[in-house]
């Protein structure tokens, strides 16, 4: 069960004082897992990028040929002190992604290690600001999304879940966690059904999904909507990204304390976890590569969905 990591990992995390380094000394006795942090400085303050590599057994970083797998923690911040006190609810990717690396270093140190890497990434800032966004206010970041995207988004990474806070919309009116369609390339693909499959095992509810737009996989800074950042690592990337909202039925800003569920958060963990142990042995595809093959042929490339396009003529 990954309930014990979920609570680790936020009771860790609800602090003015937490660090990268505070996450880094979580996995203090995991010899096998390798931990690295940065600290970036942006225009409006600074945040501690972390990444942490659960090595597979037949893995890349081990010399094997395994599929590398990708868990991105996508938020502006943690905390958006001094405006607001306490953990927000746009911190349950931290949560999320840092509870997921604690669970697969759990079970690597039991014995159960997986055939691939895992390599998961996040960013811890307790003192993040916050920017207006309809029907409610968002978190921002101290760091824009390219560079957010440059540290969390991991060459390495052959397919990825991005975990991200999803509750400031009128879009999705559901309690625990939703997926969106696979995103590649500027593509906006057919939702996976090894992923229906693993998110109806591991929450025991139908499987629930959220729609997405061709403005949600476009680079953050272009002027359009964006549902949030939950895609916004499918534009730094050729591998396949899935959105894995943790979601509420009300309209909930990301500024917002007191809003982050336990058990919704454990969801996402759980899903993740399963995902990357069938992701990394094979038996879990996030798109389908004849199907992609052949939209390319049909239709080209749509990468310029992944840049920040071009300025409309003056007439």
């Amino acid at each position: 069960m990954v309930l014990k990591q979920t609570l680790t990992a936020i009771d860790t995390l609800d602090s003015a004082y937490v660090s990268g380094e505070s996450v880094k000394g979580l996995f203090s006795s995991y010899s096998n897992v390798t931990v690295t942090v940065q600290t970036v400085q942006g225009d409006k303050g600074s945040t501690d990028f972390i990444k942490i590599v659960i090595p597979g057994s037949n893995g890349k970083s081990n010399g094997g040929d395994a599929p590398t797998f990708g868990i991105v923690g996508r938020l502006g911040g943690i905390g958006a002190r001094p405006s607001r006190i306490g953990i927000v609810s746009d911190a349950d990717g931290a949560v999320a992604a840092v509870a997921s690396a604690l669970k697969l270093a759990e079970m690597q140190k039991k014995g159960d290690t997986l055939v691939g890497d895992v390599i998961v990434t996040t960013h811890i800032c307790p003192d993040a600001p916050t920017r207006p966004h309809e029907p409610v206010d968002f978190m921002d970041s101290p760091v824009d999304i390219l560079t957010m995207n440059k540290y969390e988004v991991v060459p390495e990474m052959e397919a990825i879940l991005s975990i991200d806070t999803t509750k400031g919309n009128r879009v999705i009116n559901h309690k625990g966690i939703a997926i969106s369609p696979t995103v590649k390339e500027g593509y906006i693909l057919r939702i996976s059904d090894d992923l229906l499959r693993i998110m109806e095992m591991t929450t025991g509810q139908f499987a629930v999904t959220f729609p997405i737009t061709t403005q949600d996989i476009t680079p953050y800074g272009n002027d359009l909507y964006h549902i949030n950042s939950i895609l916004q690592p499918a534009v730094a990337t050729s591998a396949p990204v899935v959105g894995v909202a943790i979601t509420a039925q009300a309209v909930v800003p990301g500024c917002g304390t007191g809003a982050s569920h336990e058990t919704d958060i454990a969801d996402a963990v759980r899903f993740a976890v399963e995902v990357a142990k069938e992701a990394t042995n094979g038996t879990c595809e996030l798109y389908s590569k004849d199907e992609f093959n052949k939209i390319i042929e049909l239709y080209g490339s749509m990468e310029r969905f992944q840049t920040m396009g071009q300025k409309a003529p003056q007439l």
